[in-house]
Formats: C-alpha cells, structure tokens, sequence
C-alpha cells in the first residue's frame, strides 16, 4: 500500500515538473513570434514576409531600423515614467482626477509621436522597395495589423511573466 501512494506521488510530482517546462517553453515561443514581423532575418537575407531583399536593401533596412529605435527609445522610457506616474496617482490615498487626466493626455501624445514616427519609417522602407516587393510588404503588414491587438499584447505580458489587468477574463 506505501509504495503504491509513493509511486503516486511521484508520477504525479513528475508530470506537474513536466508541465511547467512546457509551458514555460511555449511562452517563450509566443514571444518570439510576436516580434517577427519587425525583424530582418539576417541569416537568410529574407525578411519574415517573403521578401527577397537585395544587399543594398538589407543594408537601407538595417539603417531604417537602427534610426527608428533610436527615435523611440528615449519615447518609451518617457512613456515607462508616465506609466509608472499614472499608477501612482491611481493608487494614492485620494487620488486627484485632474492629474490623472492630464497624465492620460501625456500618455496619448507620447503614443501619437510615437505612431508618426513609426509611419515614416515604415513609408522610408516601402520606397526601397520594387513594386513587387511592396505588394508583399502591405499584404504582410496587413495581416500583421489584423492578427495585432491586446493577443499580442497578452502573449507578451505573458512571456514575460506579467499578470493579465483584468485576471478574471
């Protein structure tokens, strides 16, 4: 009778270990996938999306890409502050609506220079392009922009550990 209780727990200590592993490995998979449509494939020269870049467009794509995190580096690291500040008020002892709302505003703009940005580094891309080439490129970005939203951004959260804003959905 002991050793079949023993030999129950641990079949079943075993496969809660062998759980954990999966899952913690299809996290990381889903993060990965999530950030595949902004990186160049530098192994195979192609992007992602099927296309067939030529040298000088890699080379185009690499120095768009480096200029475009320049650009929004310092823009994230406002938008983490402005984040962390709207938490800040949210959860104080008697929180003041007119600077949570003033803050809500700073996070918006933050996000609108942060979109323009981003639109004219994408438009900077798609002029290196063919018009072959391009078509691909707005298919993709289309399908992108389809399968974005809060999926993404929960896989992301997820990969990285964070806890979903609203645990009960």
């Amino acid at each position: 009778m002991k050793a079949k209780i023993v030999s129950i727990v641990l079949l079943m200590s075993l496969s809660v270990a062998l759980m954990g592993q999966t899952a913690e490995k299809s996290s990381k998979k889903e993060f990965r996938g999530s950030e595949r449509g902004t990186r160049l494939n530098s192994t195979q020269g192609v992007t992602p999306n099927g296309l067939n870049l030529t040298d000088v467009q890699k080379e185009a794509f690499k120095q768009i890409m480096l200029a475009l995190q320049k650009q929004l580096q310092p823009l994230r690291n406002a938008m983490g502050e402005a984040e962390a500040h709207q938490k800040t008020l949210v959860t104080a002892e008697k929180p003041d609506l007119a600077a949570i709302n003033k803050n809500i505003e700073k996070i918006g703009a933050i996000r609108i220079e942060m979109a323009k940005i981003q639109a004219k580094h994408h438009l900077d891309m798609r002029a290196q392009l063919t018009d072959e080439q391009r078509l691909k490129f707005d298919i993709s970005k289309d399908v992108m922009m389809h399968d974005k939203g809060s999926t993404v951004i929960n896989k992301v959260k997820h990969a990285r550990g964070m806890q979903s804003p609203h645990p009960m959905m």
